[in-house]
């Protein structure tokens, strides 16, 4: 493929060789957003676009607010990895990746810049729109592959976003009757948290058992939504949240 037209009109376009035919799905119904972990969004396009690495996504976001696409919409990119989100187990096929250039955890979790969050909240609104995507299915990397990837990060703006009618959030549910959890817990009530976490979306097992892949779970979900407390103890805050997110009460938390 020499070009296409992108679809995302502001876009610039960079082809990336990485991508193949979505498996089964007529129509993505995810966005993916990402941090790319790289030192640069020099360096991060390059890999995305380089055959050696077997990687790509849709889009990548810089630092300044530039929006590059590498692959068609239409296409499947190398984005997501192995996941799981209400049922897709090919995530790829499944959604629309969204790189956003930022070091990440190893390079001491930066803050994004305004004006690079702006262009991913135009880029977000403008698939969205295009494509009737659910607000809930607008995703971390780290919802659909918890404890494998932490990306976007706890320093994500999901708060602007939803101000910017983008993604959800919950405040607390003023009643909850699950209780809440913690690790090594054995018990109905966690079954109801399992149960209420794969209702959401997250792939995890209803064991009644708190194990290390429930806390896990739990972690990736605070990520998102309590970014405040992200240790994977199901707290009374974070099992509020879970429940008034069910519930479709959506709204601002605290700050």
């Amino acid at each position: 493929m020499s070009g296409f037209t992108p679809d995302f009109a502001s876009a610039d376009v960079r082809v990336s060789p990485n991508f193949g035919p979505r498996r089964g799905i007529v129509q993505p119904d995810m966005v993916i957003l990402h941090y790319t972990g790289m030192a640069s969004g020099e360096a991060a396009e390059g890999w995305l676009c380089n055959p050696a690495s077997d990687v790509s996504s849709h889009y990548l976001v810089h630092e300044d607010g530039r929006i590059v696409q590498m692959v068609r919409e239409a296409d499947r990119a190398w984005h997501a990895g192995r996941g799981s989100w209400l049922g897709c187990h090919d995530i790829n096929s499944c959604s629309i990746g969204i790189e956003i250039q930022n070091c990440g955890i190893d390079g001491g979790l930066p803050a994004f810049p305004d004006g690079q969050i702006e262009a991913v909240i135009r880029l977000v609104r403008d698939i969205t729109a295009r494509r009737d995507i659910a607000a809930a299915r607008i995703l971390a990397h780290s919802d659909v592959a918890p404890g494998r990837k932490i990306d976007p990060g706890a320093q994500f703006p999901w708060r602007r976003l939803f101000e910017a009618g983008i993604g959800v959030m919950a405040a607390p549910a003023a009643e909850c009757d699950v209780l809440p959890s913690a690790p090594e817990a054995i018990g109905s009530h966690v079954e109801k948290l399992q149960y209420m976490l794969q209702s959401y979306g997250y792939g995890v097992e209803i064991t009644g058992v708190y194990d290390a892949a429930t806390r896990v779970v739990v972690g990736a979900f605070q990520l998102h939504f309590r970014q405040a407390q992200a240790d994977g103890i199901a707290d009374a805050e974070t099992v509020a949240i879970m429940q008034a997110l069910l519930a479709g009460q959506h709204g601002l938390p605290a700050a």
